[in-house]
């Protein structure tokens, strides 16, 4: 637990350290053993013997040569005083001529009754057990009743946290790369900060505000950089700890939550991962989820009902909207839907800046050229892709962090670690490279592909080598001719092994470019209409529904010769794609021998020096020349299941 987080009252908050069960229990072991030193000290005081003990038929030895001079009897309990002076005690085994034998000696006989414990020793002795048996009790319900919210049946007692700012305050300066959605937000804080501005006007503030985006965009990273600007209490709280096995008691969480908020209005009340409680009622199959329909019943009548909650604002965050209910939607509850999406380029490059301010950087670092080749990542994403190159510099021992770092991190993050320890042949060396090498040779000579910025043979995660391919800008439509370069591209690899090493020795090392080539020409003809033959419909409703583990498409009242057509048209796109990368590859087969020997010479190269190698000028190192070109042999290579992540515009692994 941060030190910004307040708990409620309890032992854990006192000034003493150490862990409260253990303190607890130490109290109650302390109390029992007192109990048993008190019932021990009573006894023995009580039973105390008066003097040696002796055996019977020593003490009648002792009567008859007249040793004794007084004797106490009490039932079968014998003490006494010889005249020596000295104490001493015997039992009686119920004799009756004792008492004869005793005055013929001239023994002094003193008689009392025998002792009978006190009432409240007999109680203590048979009360011990319970008490021992009730302290365990009492302790076990009082660590449940904590772990349960505390009281008397903390069961029902909220378990939101009030966050206090004293430390590690967060603001909108923190926040970076979704500055619409921090628009929308900053509205809440104003008038948190001064109601009274819209109050004048009419203007209600919205009761909630519902968070939507994918993992890791930076929804709960919002919600705490409002409670800082606003600077009101804010309470937090995950939509599982409303669920519990018994019925009813979400909802009385639920009443506890705002009852606890309605104290610290105006307050804000964030709830995570909403979904978990939230989710549309009757959905299910069966009788469906009683206790968590019963809560969310109860969330719905605490923000909208017939009382008003005025003050309490809930800022709700979920990455599945499409799951919720619709009351929990309609305006009156969450009127505000503010979707947190991805960062643009632009937007990866100030949370790059935002994360890179607590590492040090070295000059050539260009948050600009990280953040183009990082397409897709979230403001998560791009904080790990940061610490992992802090990780590498420091394994290094440097004391700057460097774009080489940040590369390697990149690389790291996207394909995995380099397989260092895997050995490869000669042969699988040479495919690889030519393989490479094809991808990047057709990406040069198509115009609409993306520019290359790097290519490489060191295998990582399940590829064996890839082409990295960084766009100028973030994409959001495609273009045809776009599309076609992009299938030429990817037949490159399997069209330069076909070239070099001849039709038979043609690997498996495509099957990933085969997947991704037929995915887009479907596209091209199912979903965007870019098929002269088939015309601008749509005959795919999307992807497979997976219903209980049964899955059916939603396109099956397709004919039978429309899907024939379908499928030729796929076939024709993608052999045009074959062809074009082959007519490329023919047309400048020295280049591909000259970047598949560089390949295999320096194993990484950047974009610019391919260019350069390509143009026939010097890159600053040793290049294979054309008179030095890799003798053609056969080989295999393992398949590579690493799959691009585009569609377009990403780095596709080749």
């Amino acid at each position: 637990m941060s030190d910004n987080e307040k708990r409620p009252d309890g032992p854990e908050n006192g000034g003493g350290g150490g862990n409260p069960w253990m303190k607890s229990l130490l109290i109650w072991v302390g109390i029992l053993v007192g109990l048993a030193l008190f019932v021990t000290l009573i006894d023995g005081r009580s039973s105390q013997p008066a003097g040696d003990s002796v055996s019977y038929s020593a003490f009648l030895n002792q009567v008859e040569s007249g040793q004794v001079q007084s004797v106490n009897v009490s039932q079968d309990d014998i003490t006494g005083t010889l005249k020596s002076g000295e104490r001493f005690r015997t039992y009686s085994p119920n004799d009756p001529s004792l008492i004869n034998e005793l005055r013929k000696a001239g023994v002094t006989i003193t008689a009392k009754p025998a002792e009978s414990p006190s009432i409240w020793l007999i109680m203590l002795y048979n009360s011990l057990p319970f008490l021992l048996i009730l302290g365990l009790a009492f302790f076990v319900l009082r660590q449940m009743q904590k772990g349960s919210g505390g009281g008397a049946m903390g069961f029902g007692k909220s378990r939101a946290r009030m966050l206090t700012q004293k430390e590690g305050k967060v603001t909108f300066d923190d926040v970076a790369g979704i500055d619409e959605a921090r628009e929308e937000l900053q509205e809440i804080v104003e008038f948190l900060q001064d109601p009274t501005k819209f109050a004048k006007l009419g203007g209600k503030i919205p009761k909630g505000a519902l968070l939507v985006g994918s993992p890791g965009t930076g929804k709960t990273l919002l919600a705490r950089a409002i409670a800082g600007e606003a600077g009101v209490p804010f309470f937090t709280i995950s939509g599982s700890d409303f669920v519990e096995m018994f019925v009813g008691v979400g909802a009385s969480r639920v009443r506890d939550m705002f009852e606890q908020a309605k104290k610290s209005a105006p307050c804000i009340v964030f709830i995570d991962e909403i979904d978990a409680v939230g989710r549309h009622r009757g959905a299910g199959l069966g009788n469906g989820n009683d206790e968590r329909e019963q809560t969310l019943n109860q969330l719905l009548v605490e923000m909208d009902g017939f009382e008003a909650n005025e003050g309490i604002i809930i800022i709700a965050a979920t990455n599945r909207p499409d799951v919720l209910d619709p009351a929990l939607l309609r305006p009156g509850r969450f009127d505000r839907q503010v979707v947190v999406p991805r960062p643009d380029i632009d937007g990866r490059v100030k949370i790059l800046e935002v994360h890179m301010k607590k590492v040090p950087l070295a000059p050539d670092v260009d948050p600009r050229v990280i953040a183009r080749g990082t397409p897709g990542f979230s403001g998560a994403d791009l904080a790990n892709l940061v610490n992992e190159a802090a990780l590498i510099a420091a394994r290094r021992s440097k004391r700057l962090v460097a774009m080489s770092e940040f590369e390697e991190a990149k690389d790291k993050v996207m394909m995995g670690s380099e397989r260092k320890s895997m050995v490869m042949t000669d042969d699988e060396k040479r495919m690889t490279a030519y393989h490479e090498a094809g991808h990047a040779i057709v990406a040069l000579h198509e115009p609409a592909s993306d520019p290359i910025h790097k290519a490489t043979i060191i295998p990582r995660g399940r590829a064996l080598g890839m082409v990295m391919r960084l766009p100028e800008r973030d994409s959001y439509s495609y273009h045809r001719d776009k599309m076609y370069a992009n299938l030429a591209v990817s037949m490159g690899g399997r069209i330069a092994e076909e070239v070099i090493f001849g039709y038979d020795k043609v690997s498996s090392g495509a099957s990933g470019d085969i997947q991704y080539a037929t995915k887009l020409a479907r596209d091209m003809v199912t979903r965007w209409g870019m098929s002269d033959k088939m015309g601008p419909l749509m005959y795919s409703e999307g992807e497979e529904e997976v219903f209980l583990g049964y899955s059916r498409q939603q396109n099956s009242s397709m004919s039978d010769e429309t899907a024939k057509a379908i499928d030729s048209e796929i076939r024709r796109i993608v052999e045009q794609g074959y062809d074009r990368a082959k007519d490329v590859l023919t047309e400048h087969i020295d280049q591909l021998h000259n970047l598949a020997g560089a390949l295999l010479e320096y194993e990484t190269l950047s974009g610019d020096e391919i260019k350069r190698l390509i143009a026939g000028e010097d890159i600053g190192r040793d290049v294979i020349g054309p008179s030095e070109k890799p003798v053609p042999v056969g080989g295999t290579s393992i398949p590579k299941t690493r799959r691009p992540k585009g569609p377009f515009g990403s780095p596709q692994p080749a």
